[in-house]
């Protein structure tokens, strides 16, 4: 994965977490814990999407379920 340098200005209780999170868990870097953290953040992004995706559901289509097929006919 290429990275790009960015710059960010964090608190000074943010930049003292980061570093102890970076000795106690043992990354590389404050940048692997910065990433962790997005990584993060994104995952629960997704969870929200799928959350509210399922939602959606159109109850009358789950209905077709008993059609006659069945999984072996796919």
């Amino acid at each position: 994965m290429q990275s790009q340098k960015i710059s960010v200005s964090l608190p000074s209780e943010m930049v003292a977490f980061i570093e102890y999170y970076q000795v106690f868990r043992g990354c590389a870097s404050r940048s692997q814990v910065v990433a962790e953290a997005l990584t993060l953040l994104q995952s629960r992004e997704l969870e929200n999407a799928y959350r509210e995706a399922s939602l959606e559901i159109n109850e009358d289509w789950e209905s077709t379920t008993g059609d006659g097929l069945t999984y072996e006919t796919w």
